[in-house]
This record gives C-alpha cells, structure tokens and sequence, in this order.
C-alpha cells in the first residue's frame, strides 16, 4: 500500500493541478485499492493460504498449521473466489487430481482438507483399518519412530500405500474403532472419495461428509510455511505425492 501510494504521488507531482489523481485523497484510495486487487487476484487464480482447525489430517496436518494451497492445480469453478462471487457451473481450464494429493474442498458451510482416495467409478471400503480399491488392499507398516513421537498413549503412526505408489503416514489412535471397517462405497461419476489421515478422528467420506464433487475443489495443499502453535513442520511439509 505505502509504494502504490508513493507511485500515485510522484505521478501527481507532473500532472496538471485539476487532474484527478493529483489529490492526496484519490493517491491514499489508490494506494489501498491497488494491492487489494493484487492480493485478490493472486488468492482466487494463484495461491491462497488456508489454516488447520483440528487434527483430523494428523500427522501430515495439525491444529494451527498454515499452509498454501495451488488453486490452478484442477483449474477454477465459482469455489476458487472468495464468497463464490463469480457465479458458473462446472470448471474452466479443468485437470482431474492424482489418488493421494492432499486437497481443499467447499463442503455444505466451510471449507474441508483431506485426502483424495478414491477416483470415479471405483469402489472404496475399509477393512480391519486398511484402505481397499476395488479390492485392492493398500500397503501398511507402522512408523515405529513417528510412532514414539506422537504423543498420545497407544496411538501409531502407520505407513501406507496407494496401488498407485503414493505413500504417506496415517495415525491409527485405535485399533478396531468403528470407522476400521466400513460398507463398500461406490464412488460417482464426477466425484471424489476423501479420508482424513487420522483414521479414527476424521469427518470424512466415510461418514455425513459423502463424496466430493469435482466442481467443489478448491486447490491442492502444496506446503505449510507456518504454525500458530508452535509445533516443528519441517518434517510435514505437504508436497505433491510421487509414487
């Protein structure tokens, strides 16, 4: 704001005295004006930073995290500006996400971060805490030193794998818990079955919050530059998964 402002005003001193920016009124407006465009527009067509309320994506996100999240990554529906001010359907300039990614999505009140796991078409279920695709079991095995790390009695911290190679850590808090084993979920054309990597703690597709539509996307979680809470991230950076 203080360099817009400063440009206005080096301006004003070569205009004529009755143009319009050569009042000081007009050159502190334009001082505001212009770099809230500017963050505006970097916010809905670039990179918007989103913050972590809970735990429910532990270990990979925890409470207080800020991280950045790419809104060009499956290109732009009304969800990418703020309050949905630009009113479509569907998406412009669309790419469909990777299994794994970690994305931000608008849900029926808030904005939600979670895990992509299951694409269209596919068949999702849980069984005995392991992740299955159409049948296909995911890899798991614990992180023994993530595990003595985490802080709460009896919780573990378990490697898993993706069919497609993806790997990432997951909390398990404990063993058998209701959301272990699940029915089988068909995933619909044109949306998204999402897990939260804290298995037991999670509001996930799993449970009320269903499947995500293609169209609610916000972006992809690409890296935590900050934490409110104090807590190290060096080691939690959420990056797009390679397999």
């Amino acid at each position: 704001a203080i360099l817009s402002a400063a440009i206005v005003l080096i301006f004003r001193k070569s205009s004529r005295p009755k143009s319009w920016h050569s009042h000081w009124y007009f050159a502190l407006l334009l001082g505001f004006l212009i770099p809230s465009v500017i963050a505006l527009a970097i916010r809905s067509f670039l990179m918007q930073p989103f913050s972590s309320p809970s735990d429910s994506m532990a270990p990979t996100l925890v409470v207080g995290d800020y991280f950045f999240v790419s809104k060009s990554a499956y290109g732009y529906s009304k969800y990418s500006f703020p309050y949905s001010a630009i009113d479509f359907e569907g998406r412009k300039f669309s790419k469909f996400p990777e299994r794994g990614v970690v994305v931000v999505f608008r849900g029926e009140s808030a904005d939600f971060v979670k895990r992509i796991v299951g694409l269209p078409g596919e068949k999702v279920q849980m069984k005995n805490g392991a992740v299955l695709i159409d049948g296909q079991a995911a890899k798991q095995q614990e992180n023994v030193e993530a595990s003595s790390e985490f802080g709460v009695e009896g919780a573990k911290v378990i490697r898993e794998t993706l069919p497609n190679g993806v790997s990432y850590d997951t909390t398990d808090l404990e063993a058998g818990s209701m959301l272990d084993n699940t029915e089988e979920f068909l995933v619909p054309g044109g949306s998204y079955f999402v897990l939260g990597d804290n298995r037991d703690n999670s509001m996930d597709s799993r449970l009320k919050l269903g499947f995500v539509p293609f169209e609610n996307l916000v972006g992809r979680a690409e890296r935590i530059f900050w934490n409110s809470e104090g807590s190290s991230y060096t080691d939690r950076q959420v990056v797009r998964p390679h397999s």
